[in-house]
């Protein structure tokens, strides 16, 4: 079995205290751990959050083990552009730098459905939703810098139980196309990869360094959509655990090793992943970074077109 990738402990040791950060679903997981970090090195963390209530158990929670914790909630709903909009409203109001934005916050497996705007629910959440978020963020964090923005993408982006991860530019919703909630999950996926490879490119010499990631098969919630988490998280346990599935503090280790490891800084738009379910032996093992072996994932003319359509479809233009 593949050796979980771990980020060198002096990063997680590297003073925090004068910068801020956006975790995106902050509330549990992988964002959870994410967010606990920040805040034990110093940091100032927004848990960017749907339900408020969830995001106050998530800070009391910290600030018991971590004293010092400098922890604030925001409302954010990303399958609602106007949440987007009214978020970055009330950012901009109350703070006047960013260091890191964590796009953490998403959704698998969904039945068929739409986003209030009238997008398929997983591209609509997991990608237009950040893709409008980032968008309006970019001033401040190039006025920043240096800061990082961390995109968590998936292994799935290659093949998600079989589908290839696909950008179908002409039916990005299944208007016109059966719908398949893994089809959807791996086009909504790979789209965050692709986002991630035109911002780094786009941003080159900014000083604002954009990558995605693929935390790992980690046991989080995000799997309700597919099954029960009871059976996750007790009856399928030990065997789960025994095929490679890791705790959220070692889903956590890619994403701060983007967000906080100096020598990132030489890859922008690079895609950096755990151990993970890839179509290639070698690309199983994980890399920091690692070339995908999916093709579509390397195709610069569709992260193009899909950035321009993306950002019209969600009001840029």
């Amino acid at each position: 079995m593949p050796k979980t990738l771990t980020c060198p402990e002096h990063i997680l040791k590297t003073d925090l205290k004068n910068k801020t950060y956006i975790v995106t679903g902050g509330n549990s997981g992988i964002g959870f751990m994410t967010a606990k970090q920040l805040a034990k090195q110093g940091a100032k963390v927004i848990l960017a959050c749907r339900r408020f209530s969830e995001a106050e158990k998530a800070r009391s929670s910290i600030q018991k083990s971590v004293s010092w914790a400098r922890i604030e909630m925001m409302n954010l709903d990303l399958s609602d552009l106007s949440s987007v909009r009214n978020f970055v409203k009330e950012f901009h109001l109350n703070y006047s730098e960013l260091h890191g934005l964590i796009n953490n916050a998403g959704v698998m497996f969904t039945p068929q459905g739409k986003t209030k705007d009238g997008f398929e629910t997983q591209f609509g959440t997991n990608h237009l939703g950040h893709y409008l978020l980032t968008e309006l963020l970019l001033p401040t964090l190039k006025q920043s810098t240096p800061s990082r923005i961390v995109v968590l993408s998936s292994c799935y982006h290659d093949k998600a139980q079989g589908r290839e991860g696909r950008i179908y530019l002409e039916d990005l919703n299944f208007d016109n196309r059966k719908y398949d909630a893994w089809e959807a999950y791996a086009q909504s996926k790979l789209a965050n990869l692709l986002y991630a490879k035109q911002l780094g490119k786009r941003l080159s010499g900014s000083g604002v360094t954009a990558v995605s990631v693929h935390p790992g098969w980690v046991r989080t919630n995000l799997i309700r959509g597919f099954m029960p988490l009871w059976i996750q998280n007790i009856l399928l346990m030990p065997f789960f655990k025994l095929a490679g599935m890791i705790e959220p503090w070692e889903g956590a280790q890619t994403t701060l090793y983007c967000l906080l490891a100096p020598e990132v800084e030489k890859y922008n738009g690079a895609y950096f992943s755990q151990k993970g379910i890839y179509r290639t032996k070698e690309a199983t093992m994980g890399g920091w970074p690692l070339h995908s072996p999916n093709p579509n994932a390397h195709d610069e003319t569709t992260a193009d077109k899909l950035d321009e359509l993306s950002r019209s479809l969600v009001g840029l233009l």
